[in-house]
């Protein structure tokens, strides 16, 4: 049975070889060989329920053939047959088949491994690792899947804690209650268009298939229902498997691209969705020449800004949103400030959750905040929770997580959008701002909770003003001291 000392072990074996440097290497190594694994795993299934089953990969790169045996090829002969044979083999995988399912099963299988690579230099200790999958690894026995599942979740985190995919793992307890309140129904399109390893759609799965999957034909219909884009390889590579994990037979919907680089007029009517959720990249800048692809109004490149402009163009009328994003996009000015101002205009963000500090840590201090908003009308009202931390807790660490237990007040106050949240009740944490007060503030969005005994204002006149009193504070006492020791030198002899 697959445990975490069993990724613990294959990991101390990698770390013998001299092609892998560091974890980030070490992940990519382990998860092109699940996915492997997992996929013949699969075929088994299919095979047993499909008398025409064809596999699409040719019989000598699948699994059973060339890992399975644990005295099948090592060494060098193993090693020249992963760089000379499987990977360029994988690589330019031609997409054939009788059917189109069978050649979209040749298509991902070829998209995860265009840029997938074999880093270790010693066949010897591949073949260890690959009779350890071998032994451990058995995702046709239920309990082993849902246990494995735990675990790749695990293999996510460690992945940013490597500093290599440039997101921020999104805690499960986040993506859990996002999901939740924009509730993805069955048939609804859902899509995240910075899905990393897939954290927001495998929850999207999980409370469609929970609430709303009765019948063999509404599992097709979820099958078709769930999209992502992820432009970087290993991500992307995690996320393929991810799926698969989670019941996607063909990810053929989890593309390999940056959504930023095609031009905002080209996204017509079939390509707008039901729901978004994600967790957009901040902090970070697009290359040169993707803000061109953005009108004129909205042209930056600062990432999380240009996904907010892009999210709202890609919902359909009546499609919701739900999206972490930080303070600074909350007050910041400028290009910001005509994004909110069309978001407010076209779209009803109702809700605004405000995390606490260290939700992200040890990846970033970033305040950050969960936005959820309706396309189709404009805001009239944006409601306010300030999420507290529990009962004895002053920050989050590996040691002490957050926890979905703490989204229940949330859930509770949360009512309904279709009767415009007329049950929810201003609280302790909780509080109601109007458009109004938002558009003379010139779109500014970052309100502090007015029943805190210390509220810290971001107001522009507010903080000139503390500045010149500031600045006229440090002139008098400039002056005071210039007259000091004037007054010193002249009584001096």
């Amino acid at each position: 049975m697959v445990t975490s000392s069993t990724i613990k072990s294959i990991r101390d074996i990698m770390r013998k070889d001299t092609g892998v440097d560091g974890d980030a290497q070490r992940i990519g190594q382990l998860v092109w060989m699940l996915f492997l694994k997992i996929f013949d795993d699969r075929e088994q299934e299919w095979e047993v329920l499909n008398d025409n089953y064809r596999s699409p990969l040719p019989e000598e790169f699948r699994w059973r053939e060339w890992a399975a045996d644990p005295e099948g090829m090592t060494g060098e002969e193993l090693k020249n047959f992963l760089d000379n044979k499987l990977f360029p083999g994988l690589q330019n995988l031609e997409p054939k088949g009788r059917n189109q399912r069978e050649r979209e099963r040749a298509f991902v299988i070829r998209t995860v491994f265009e840029d997938a690579y074999n880093y270790m230099k010693s066949g010897h200790l591949i073949r260890q690792v690959v009779n350890k999958i071998q032994e451990e690894v058995d995702f046709n026995q239920a309990q082993e899947r849902h246990l494995f599942g735990e675990i790749y979740e695990q293999l996510l985190k460690e992945l940013q804690s490597a500093g290599s995919a440039g997101e921020y793992y999104t805690p499960r307890p986040v993506t859990k209650f996002m999901v939740k309140m924009v509730d993805p129904n069955l048939g609804e399109t859902v899509l995240d268009p910075a899905c990393g390893t897939g954290g927001f759609l495998t929850c999207a799965i999980e409370h469609i298939r929970h609430n709303y999957v009765k019948t063999v034909e509404d599992e097709s219909l979820l099958q078709a229902s769930i999209h992502g884009v992820e432009k970087k390889p290993l991500p992307h590579l995690l996320c393929a498997t991810n799926m698969i994990l989670h019941g996607i037979e063909i990810p053929t919907n989890i593309k390999h691209d940056n959504t930023l680089s095609k031009p905002l007029i080209s996204y017509g009517p079939k390509d707008r969705v039901d729901v978004i959720v994600t967790n957009p990249p901040f902090g970070g800048m697009e290359e040169d020449g993707i803000e061109s692809n953005f009108p004129a109004t909205y042209r930056t490149r600062e990432t999380a800004d240009l996904f907010l402009v892009l999210i709202m163009h890609l919902l359909k009328v009546g499609g919701r949103a739900a999206l972490v994003l930080p303070d600074g996009t909350l007050f910041g000015e400028g290009i910001k400030t005509r994004i909110k101002e069309q978001l407010i205009e076209t779209c009803n963000l109702h809700t605004i959750v405000r995390l606490p500090k260290g939700v992200f840590n040890p990846y970033t201090g970033i305040n950050t905040n969960l936005l959820f908003f309706t396309k189709g009308s404009p805001t009239k009202y944006v409601w306010y929770y300030e999420h507290p931390y529990p009962p004895g807790v002053k920050s989050y660490n590996k040691t002490n997580p957050m926890q979905i237990e703490e989204f229940e007040p949330e859930e509770e106050w949360w009512g309904t959008e279709a009767t415009g949240f007329t049950a929810r009740v201003e609280n302790e944490f909780a509080w109601r701002v109007s458009a109004k007060e938002i558009k003379a503030r010139n779109y500014n969005l970052d309100f502090k909770n007015p029943h805190s005994p210390e509220v810290e204002s971001h107001d522009p006149d507010k903080l000139l003003r503390d500045f010149q009193t500031v600045q006229a504070q440090i002139a008098a006492t400039c002056a005071q001291l210039r007259a000091v020791i004037s007054e010193a030198l002249e009584g001096s002899p």
